[in-house]
């Protein structure tokens, strides 16, 4: 097909596409603890149903976790097969008073659709889908379709799923549709992303609440030390102060402070913490953040010294360190510095490690021409991503052959998991444009690589 007939064949199937995203983004499908998985369940019956409407042999597997889905058609004599990726789980919605629809009953405003998982990452997966719908029985390349059912909750199960069915999704290229772009109207490859440490340190005075006045001003309560032990976690100028994390430069991409205060959602007079640019603050250093706090309740709270209090920690750690060398340094600073001999607890709750992707090569030049195209002329910007997506890493590793491209279909505005998440439909257009660009680019590549 050429480059006007895909333009063409994308354009005609955005109608249903998006009937499909709003049909997708209606289902519920949390894989935290707590809540319903039988709509996950749901979730991958949904996806299935899609991918085979585009004649992909379709199987619903599992490994312990929940439900992921995958798509396979065979390549075509002598062309490469292309691995999508995307995931069906959402996050929590959290407050709903936040909200200002309802979260799982999609809505357009001011050209954005909202609702949870219309951004992250349902459509990821109807940009896949998209592509494979402009193509109909022309598809250039082969295609597996990964499409994960729990990423949200930590992708536990996946390293397992990927290992048992490795010769099954063995691909040349991997499009993994889960990042973002660097504006609206700017495209963007993704090629570093943070690892994560999430830890929870618990902090013990007392063998049991005593009474505030008869034992004030002798006996620190746990509360008070843990406050303070979170407080050395950062200097004065907002820097990690954690000894052994590593920190490097990334790339010098401009990013006006003022554009960044506005899609942090700042409150006026609020600073910035830290220190040098922006972009390395986000995307190359690591950052720390008091997540909660399992304490009294202020309504609740009696005058009693508290005897334990426990925080949950989130640690970014910046590409080229180590998950379980950050989390000992962590967990020596904080025994180091528990104020007044407070017995110190600390677990893991989950790791994953950073990446760096090398984005030079003949189909990294692919998906930015397709890029260029789709956005009309403009240049897409190599960025850094301060979240974390493990498995990069565990694909890097299993397929170190396959050219890893990590794109998305967020913005700086979609606010993935806050309230009031959204998709810009505009942007979603060219998303879905530029993926049947790029399995076109792929095709091309490897007729010239034969």
């Amino acid at each position: 097909m050429s480059e006007s007939e895909v333009r063409a064949a994308v354009a005609r199937e955005l109608p249903g596409v998006r009937a499909d995203l709003e049909r997708l983004v209606r289902i519920p499908g949390i894989a935290f603890e707590g809540f319903d998985h039988s709509h996950v369940e749901r979730s991958a019956e949904a996806v299935a149903e899609l991918l085979r409407g585009c004649d992909l042999d379709v199987r619903i597997v599992r490994s312990g976790g929940q439900p992921a889905v995958i798509g396979t058609r065979a390549a075509p004599p002598g062309a490469p097969t292309v691995l999508m990726y995307a995931h069906h789980d959402v996050q929590p919605v959290g407050d709903l008073s936040l909200w200002e629809s309802e979260p799982f009953e999609p809505v357009e405003r001011d050209g954005r659709l909202y609702g949870r998982g219309a951004a992250d990452d349902k459509a990821g997966i109807m940009a896949h889908v998209a592509a494979l719908r402009a193509f109909g029985d022309r598809l250039p390349v082969g295609v597996v379709l990964f499409i994960e059912g729990e990423e949200e909750y930590g992708s536990d199960s996946l390293e397992r799923l990927l290992a048992e069915h490795r010769e099954e999704i063995a691909s040349d290229v991997i499009v993994i549709a889960d990042s973002t772009n660097w504006d609206v109207g700017v495209p963007a490859l993704t090629t570093s992303l943070r690892g994560v440490v999430n830890l929870f340190v618990e902090l013990r005075t007392l063998d049991h609440a005593v009474h505030s006045g008869m034992f004030g001003g002798a006996v620190p309560d746990a509360l008070t030390a843990l406050v303070r032990l979170l407080a050395t976690l950062h200097d004065d100028a907002g820097d990690v102060a954690v000894a052994g994390l590593t920190s490097r430069t990334g790339a010098a991409v401009d990013y006006p402070q003022d554009r960044f205060r506005a899609e942090a959602g700042l409150v006026e007079g609020v600073s910035l913490i830290g220190s040098g640019r922006i972009t390395d603050r986000l995307w190359t250093r690591p950052a720390l953040a008091v997540l909660g706090i399992d304490a009294p309740a202020t309504g609740e709270a009696p005058n009693a010294l508290v005897p334990a209090a426990k925080a949950k920690l989130s640690v970014r750690l910046a590409p080229g360190d180590d998950p379980k060398r950050a989390y000992d340094a962590v967990c020596a600073h904080l025994e180091q510095h528990a104020p007044w001999g407070a017995r110190v607890a600390v677990t893991l709750e989950h790791d994953g490690d950073p990446c760096v992707i090398d984005a030079s090569g003949p189909m990294f030049d692919a998906a930015r021409a397709a890029f260029r195209a789709a956005w009309d002329g403009t240049e897409p910007v190599d960025i850094g991503v301060g979240g974390s997506i493990p498995f990069i890493a565990t694909f890097q590793e299993m397929f170190p052959q396959a050219a890893i491209l990590v794109t998305g279909v967020e913005d700086p505005h979609a606010r993935a998991h806050g309230p009031n998440e959204s998709l810009h439909l505009g942007e979603f257009a060219r998303v879905c444009l530029a993926e049947a660009l790029l399995l076109a680019g792929v095709a091309e590549q490897g007729r010239q690589a034969g």
